[in-house]
């Protein structure tokens, strides 16, 4: 297992040197929750088990966070056009982090040929025995339905009413502020987060 990260606890940066060149690179973040040294160890190794799927030139942008008895792992790996995440949330961390690195491993297995573009493989994140491995799809997506409406210019705060009304858990609207197309959508606990596009 390769070592070595960068750690951020808080306000504190801890920087390490993967020590060998077929090592992904790591980002561990901490919020409200102290990155120990085994706890470190037990991402690097478990996330570390994706290395056979990626280059030495990826990263993977790892938050661990505590609120109460939730102990949730989010890990984001940027790749090629594309980001490939995914989050788990147990009343122990250690249980979590196994659990994060089995939903990625099958998402990639699942969805090979979705997520790498066959014109960019040469340029790609991905190994090139994952690039040429057999994996099935184990299910195709389908469309089945194509809505098409009007959006209205609405403030933010307006879009979140009129998805309650319509007792919808996501609303498309254009941002009265900016003119662009947002999402609203709802989150757990009873918040909405916005989706906005960067420029």
């Amino acid at each position: 297992m390769c070592g070595g990260s960068q750690i951020l606890i808080l306000m504190k940066h801890y920087t390490g040197r993967s020590k060998g060149d077929d090592c992904m690179k790591f980002t561990i973040v901490g919020k409200n929750i102290d990155v120990t040294p085994g706890l470190k160890a037990a991402v690097e190794e478990k996330i570390g088990k994706l290395e056979k799927y990626f280059t030495s030139d990826t990263d993977a942008n790892v938050t661990l966070s505590v609120d109460k008895d939730r102990h949730k792992i989010e890990v984001t790996i940027p790749v090629k056009g594309k980001i490939i995440r995914a989050e788990q949330v147990s009343n122990d961390m250690y249980v979590s982090v196994d659990l994060v690195e089995e939903v990625i491993e099958r998402q990639l297995k699942k969805y090979r040929s979705k997520i790498v573009d066959k014109q960019q493989a040469e340029v790609s994140n991905f190994k090139k025995e994952y690039l040429e491995a057999d994996y099935t799809d184990e299910e195709t997506i389908r469309i089945e339905r194509i809505k098409k409406f009007d959006p209205k210019p609405m403030y933010a705060e307006d879009a979140c009413v009129q998805m309650e009304l319509l007792g919808h858990n996501f609303f498309v609207f254009v941002n009265a502020e900016t003119d662009m197309v947002n999402v609203v959508y709802k989150r757990k606990g009873n918040t909405y987060g916005l989706i906005e596009p960067e420029v």
